[in-house]
């Protein structure tokens, strides 16, 4: 799944089942710096949603509180 097809919800499910995993100690050592990287990709593109998000947001705000003036 490309970084433009995830949603947000679906990139903190992945997160948290590899954290899950982890926790669990189900991940075999070979595949753990894999699963690190998977998760550190998709702690970015959350990032980048909640920015875009933010931004988005902020601009609305502004242009209701210009058109209510």
């Amino acid at each position: 799944m490309g970084k433009k097809d995830i949603s947000y919800r679906e990139a903190t499910n992945e997160i948290e089942a590899i954290l899950e995993k982890i926790e669990n100690g189900e991940i075999d050592i070979d595949e753990l710096a894999k699963e690190i990287e998977r998760a550190a990709s998709l702690l970015q593109i959350c990032k980048e949603k909640l920015f875009r998000t933010e931004q988005e947001v902020e601009n609305i705000i502004q242009q209701t509180q210009e058109t209510g003036k």
